[in-house]
């Protein structure tokens, strides 16, 4: 055999050789095209655990001194209220502090003001117990009959006001909550392979999803912020690869 001849065998196992990897890769690209991707939901009813509520408390008057004396004791009267509602006044934080005086303003009122200084504290709730924090915002006016004057909640959550209720504890309830989601998201791909007479071969990729603290009570205008009731959900995303 020449050696032109054993060039030409060689030459062409090659080409032979290269087919059929490429024709063999080919076949595992198409295979790995045939997959399916399903969704799986969770969903937990939850209640908040902690309630926060900032409280802004006003002292004004002519004279610096006395608009300090009625702010102080407006903030007695705050603290002895919460008490009476069954609330611990030991955890309430004072902020906020700031004093306003009418006439140093650039531009100033053209008539004299009622009164000159005007004293501002908030005073921010926090508490362990939002069933309590709730019926006593509900009661709020009754500081309004012994002179306190206060507006509630405004700064966190807009003009509608009133506490803020969070939910701790969210870490504890994804582990069921993602196995969950994704049992029902296997449940969908076995039934969309055995509607398509195929079989699953295995995970091509997955999403956890991201976890939402929804209102229970869903509508327009209600942020969860509001409800001591919350809807804990998450959507997980899972792509399984399907046998021939």
């Amino acid at each position: 055999m020449n050696v032109g001849t054993i060039r030409a065998l060689i030459l062409a196992a090659g080409v032979s050789l290269a087919g059929f990897l490429a024709g063999n890769g080919f076949a595992r690209a198409r295979a790995a095209d045939r997959y399916v991707t399903v969704k799986g939901v969770s969903e937990r009813e939850a209640k908040a655990d902690l309630a926060i509520w900032p409280l802004s408390v006003v002292g004004a008057d002519n004279n610096l001194a006395a608009a300090h004396t009625k702010l102080e004791a407006s903030i007695a009267g705050v603290r002895q209220f919460l008490a009476r509602q069954g609330i611990d006044t030991a955890q309430i934080e004072l902020s906020d502090f700031s004093v306003t005086d009418a006439l140093a303003r650039e531009y100033g009122p053209e008539r004299q003001p009622a009164n000159r200084y005007i004293i501002r504290q908030t005073l921010l709730v926090r508490s362990q117990r939002p069933d309590l924090v709730l019926a006593a915002s509900q009661r709020i006016g009754e500081l309004a009959a012994v002179g306190v004057v206060v507006s509630s909640g405004s700064e966190y959550r807009g003009p509608g006001g009133g506490p803020t209720f969070v939910f701790t504890g969210l870490n504890k309830l994804k582990p069921p909550m993602i196995a969950e989601a994704t049992a029902r998201a296997r449940e969908g791909a076995e039934q969309f392979a055995r509607d398509s007479r195929s079989e699953l071969a295995g995970i091509r990729r997955a999403n956890q999803g991201i976890f939402e603290i929804l209102p229970r009570d869903q509508a327009p205008g209600i942020g969860a912020e509001s409800q001591i009731n919350k809807l804990v959900r998450v959507v997980s995303t899972v792509e399984y690869l399907l046998k021939d």
